[in-house]
């Protein structure tokens, strides 16, 4: 059974091509709200649909398992729904929900957002940030007075107070009365545990799903050395760019990045 994904459209009356924006772990469509905005702005022959990948924004969690296939065959039910679309893109976690997906919807084309295809260490390694919130939001209570209580809990844990308030839009009013967590923790370790185990080459390396556009975060280790080496030597459908920012490069640096789908798109 495929999760039912939340979505929302950015477009313009002009639109007649569709690209899928999806987000990174514990995010939503909505992070990339603004970017849609610009990029339709620029190219308002396309429009954006924003995509809650399962288990994230108001999207629904889905039957397990939780992984990387999940999430493509939720994607791909999705995009018959809508009727097809040209390309897809994603943002770190979801840069592999879209490689995974890329067979089964058949893309022109494909964006990776500063995201590894490789697979790698990660899941177990407190040094991660990821897996530090992912134990932080473990250990503290589900429920909460207000959300302020829950900035101040993951600040004195050490993460910044921008991090803490982001991860804090995964709060939803409770119904007693304040707030509480709507994240299924056990679910993101899944779907954490398959993004680090999961090598995802062969689907950037294979041709006969369009080109694959490759953006590379230039202050952001996610795409490691090896990779960046690996990438040089690329398929001529793979195209890479650097873009200076770290891993939120939506957050960073969004006029390169809308520039960029600017350039590129179709």
């Amino acid at each position: 059974m495929t999760a039912r994904l939340h979505h929302e459209r950015v477009a313009g009356p002009a639109a007649a091509r569709w690209l899928v924006l999806t987000h990174g772990i514990f995010g939503a469509g909505t992070n990339l709200r603004s970017v849609a905005r610009r990029i339709v702005d620029r190219r308002p022959e396309w429009g954006t649909v924003l995509v809650d990948l399962r288990g994230h924004g108001r999207s629904d969690l889905g039957e397990p398992p939780h992984d990387l296939a999940a999430c493509a065959d939720d994607l791909y039910a999705l995009v018959m729904q809508l009727g097809g679309v040209d390309a897809l893109a994603g943002h770190s976690f979801g840069g592999k929900v879209v490689l995974a997906a890329r067979a089964l919807v058949r893309p022109r084309q494909t964006w990776i957002l500063d995201a590894s295809p490789s697979a790698r260490s990660g899941v177990s390694d407190e040094a991660n940030t990821v897996i530090r919130m992912l134990a932080l939001m473990e250990r503290l209570p589900r429920e909460w007075a207000r959300r302020d209580d829950f900035v101040a809990a993951v600040s004195a844990d050490g993460q910044p107070a921008s991090l803490a308030k982001w991860l804090a839009m995964n709060l939803s009013p409770a119904a007693g009365g304040g707030f509480a967590l709507r994240l299924d923790l056990a679910a993101m370790r899944a779907l954490l545990a398959d993004y680090y185990e999961r090598d995802l080459w062969s689907a950037l390396e294979d041709a006969r799903f369009g080109d694959v556009e490759v953006v590379i975060a230039d202050r952001s280790r996610t795409v490691s050395d090896a990779d960046r080496a690996r990438l040089a030597h690329a398929p001529p459908h793979v195209h890479v760019h650097l873009v200076d920012a770290g891993h939120w490069l939506h957050v960073d640096n969004p006029a390169a990045l809308v520039e960029l789908f600017a350039a590129r798109l179709p």
